[in-house]
């Protein structure tokens, strides 16, 4: 992190409830009753729904999201984008348990490609509950300057997979998952922030979204199973409205992606269960 010699990182620490309310509104999102989920316990990456931020109104900036705050370094660009992450679940969260999440900027890297100057976070999140260490996850957090929101052209990807569900997020689907996760950022609801400002040609399908949605397809695909490791990153833009698919192949362990209608892939994501 030498760039940032003079930024000393800090752990924050946020405590909450894993009250069951928000998990009967995903599984309302998802479109189904949650019957395929572990019973007593959080679905993987539904403690996402919980530990959200709590920013006063007067520090959301234009584009929706909170400012930065000591826990970031000092980055000097507009646009930031949950990249993607990895995630080792050691032991259940049970509904109804009081958890905290520990956290802490452990990497920054500066590299400058062909569309201008990127900046990479990865951010540790420890989930504990009583005094264990139930998640350990790391979010990569990529900030950049403005630019055309627009992906390149890009062939179909040629997997093919074990089990595909076709779905379309629409508009209500992207502001109820906003909403789900108190997530400001206009490129999801704000059509014409979103294709004047950021320059996208319609409403992006949250990252989050489509990577929950891929361990809920995982879940339909394999009962039983237990999700022990989970890795995504995001590969290209998905928007509202179009085709899309979840896909899945593999066994112990899985590969998973969306891909839009063109066949491209979005999300990527590989598991490893028990």
């Amino acid at each position: 992190m030498q760039q940032f010699d003079d930024w000393t990182p800090v752990v924050s620490e946020q405590r909450d409830d894993l009250v069951a309310a928000p998990l009967r509104r995903l599984a309302g999102l998802f479109d189904h009753d949650g019957g395929h989920w572990p019973a007593g316990e959080l679905p993987p990456l539904a403690h996402w729904l919980y530990f959200l931020p709590e920013a006063p109104q007067s520090t959301i900036g234009v584009d929706g999201h909170p400012a930065r705050g000591a826990t970031l370094p000092p980055i000097d660009a507009p646009r930031r984008m949950w990249a993607g992450g990895r995630l080792t679940l050691h032991a259940p969260l049970p509904i109804g348990a009081r958890a905290s999440r520990r956290s802490l900027v452990t990497d920054v890297k500066v590299k400058d490609g062909r569309s201008g100057r990127l900046t990479f976070v990865t951010v540790r999140h420890d989930v504990i509950v009583d005094g264990t260490v139930a998640v350990v996850e790391e979010q990569d957090l990529v900030f950049r300057g403005a630019g055309n929101g627009t992906p390149p052209v890009a062939p179909a990807d040629p997997r093919v997979a074990d089990a595909r569900r076709k779905v379309t997020f629409d508009a209500a689907a992207l502001f109820r998952f906003s909403a789900l996760t108190f997530n400001a950022h206009r490129i999801h609801y704000d059509r014409a922030y979103a294709m004047e400002q950021e320059l996208y040609p319609d409403l992006v399908v949250h990252g989050p979204f489509q990577a929950m949605l891929l361990a809920d397809h995982l879940l339909r695909s394999r009962a039983g199973a237990r999700l022990q490791r989970f890795s995504f990153r995001g590969a290209r833009p998905l928007f509202v409205d179009r085709a899309a698919a979840l896909n899945l192949a593999g066994e112990r362990s899985v590969a998973l992606w969306t891909t839009d209608q063109d066949g491209c892939a979005c999300m990527e994501a590989e598991a490893v269960v028990a």
